[in-house]
């Protein structure tokens, strides 16, 4: 089974909003904004480059980084994986940016079947809580900023759900106050 890892930023009280600077989000560019720049602290997202075999993006953010991501070098190795997004009202992938499209939660428990490695989510935050949900997350690579937002979209839902046990399978902190924590969810057998 291909393992499904939530990549995000968050701040410390859990929200992943705008954090490179979207338009409307009133703290939109936390992750910059007063925040010293380490580079030792983005390690992780050169890995997720390299061991990365697909991506998958909630509509939302899909229709963000579409017109972006194919132009950024930084994002080279990325712009050659294959790409889904989950939509049930998308009609077609931006041709900039060829994607599959996928209508619902069972179609990615159906993608994680294939053969393949890793498939990483990026920001999409109502569709990480939906597969968070729904059981289908391995793993979390977040990147957690010292800073306290308020209101914004969460990582996780507030569903009423039994508890989801993590494992801290690596972590660091840095001299700006960002910490890197990986984690591996704990399903049951």
């Amino acid at each position: 089974m291909r393992p499904l890892i939530i990549t995000a930023f968050v701040s410390l009280d859990g929200v992943m909003e705008a954090p490179g600077g979207e338009p409307g989000y009133r703290n939109s560019g936390w992750t910059f904004e007063g925040i010293e720049f380490d580079p030792a602290a983005y390690e992780i997202k050169g890995r997720e480059q390299q061991e990365s075999t697909a991506l998958l993006f909630g509509r939302t953010s899909y229709e963000a980084f579409a017109p972006v991501w194919p132009t950024m070098e930084e994002f080279a190795q990325m712009n050659t994986l294959p790409r889904y997004v989950v939509s049930t009202s998308l009609e077609s992938d931006d041709d900039r940016w060829p994607a599959t499209i996928l209508r619902s939660v069972d179609d990615v428990a159906a993608l994680k079947e294939t053969e393949g490695g890793p498939i990483l989510v990026q920001g999409s935050a109502s569709l990480g809580a939906s597969l968070a949900d729904a059981g289908l997350v391995d793993r979390y690579h977040l990147l957690v900023f010292p800073v306290l937002l308020g209101a914004g979209k969460r990582l996780f839902s507030e569903a009423d759900k039994d508890s989801t046990r993590l494992r801290l399978v690596e972590h660091e902190a840095y001299g700006n106050g960002i910490q890197k924590q990986v984690f591996d969810v704990v399903h049951a057998d």
